[in-house]
């Protein structure tokens, strides 16, 4: 039988233990729900530019494209991600201007020169303001600046580009393209089982398919591509197979 010290003990220990909870609030739940050791896991998003202009001549982030700029001969940077977290700690009056399209509107966000520089090369639309709303929708829960958040997502492209899968979209360029042979030049860059992370991101367009990105499922705190796709799980992709279009000049 339990004596009444221990009762009132323990009475007392239940107390601090709700009292912690709610002076914690969401933060502790958040530690108690993600299991020690455990990776992030993320996804990078990447635009293959003259697909996506092929699939959207209208968009006003083509205006000046065409099949002999830069971004027709390397993949361009959409965003880095969680799966399922946006806006993470953005005030609501912020949030909703972010999605209603005006980015220029937003507020500017404080890059390093050289870093301001290398996101203008490879996000075409960073001009007109897709970096900011970025940012506030994938950045805010990725990393704790608009700096590390950007700079990191560039050495993942620049890792991205300076491999085989870049050469195969410019061979194929003008042609179709299939998913198998996407993901074996992931597994010739990245390692064995590299391309089972990875999926073609398409658009209908008339009766075609248009290959326009990627999306590589990645996971762990390594900087290097091959390592951070290693941790992450096979996905399955809906597009297997896509024309990859060049647009005409604008």
């Amino acid at each position: 039988m339990k004596t009444q010290a221990a009762l009132t003990f323990k009475a007392a220990l239940s107390f601090l233990v709700l009292c912690l909870s709610f002076f914690a609030g969401p933060g502790l739940a958040i530690a108690q729900s993600v299991p020690a050791g455990e990776p992030v896991r993320e996804v990078l998003s990447i635009s293959w530019q003259p697909g996506y202009c092929a699939a959207r001549p209208k968009s006003r982030g083509c205006a000046d494209f065409s099949a002999t700029s830069p971004a027709a001969r390397q993949f361009s940077l959409v965003s880095l991600f969680q799966v399922r977290k946006s806006y993470c700690g953005i005030e609501a009056d912020l949030k909703q201007r972010a999605r209603k399209g005006k980015w220029t509107e937003l507020p500017d966000i404080m890059l390093a020169s050289g870093t301001k520089q290398r996101l203008l090369a490879a996000m075409p639309a960073a001009r007109l303001g897709l970096d900011r709303q970025q940012w506030l929708r994938s950045g805010s829960c990725v990393a704790a600046s608009a700096e590390a958040y950007y700079s990191r997502s560039l050495d993942l492209l620049d890792q991205l580009n300076a491999s085989p899968v870049r050469t195969l979209f410019t061979e194929k360029a003008g042609g179709p393209i299939k998913l198998a042979d996407v993901r074996a030049a992931f597994d010739k860059a990245f390692g064995a089982g590299a391309g089972e992370r990875v999926r073609l991101s398409c658009r209908k367009t008339g009766d075609k398919t248009v290959v326009i990105g990627l999306t590589i499922g990645i996971a762990g705190d390594d900087g290097k591509l091959a390592a951070l796709i290693g941790g992450a799980s096979p996905t399955k992709s809906r597009c297997i197979e896509g024309i990859t279009g060049v647009a005409q000049a604008g």
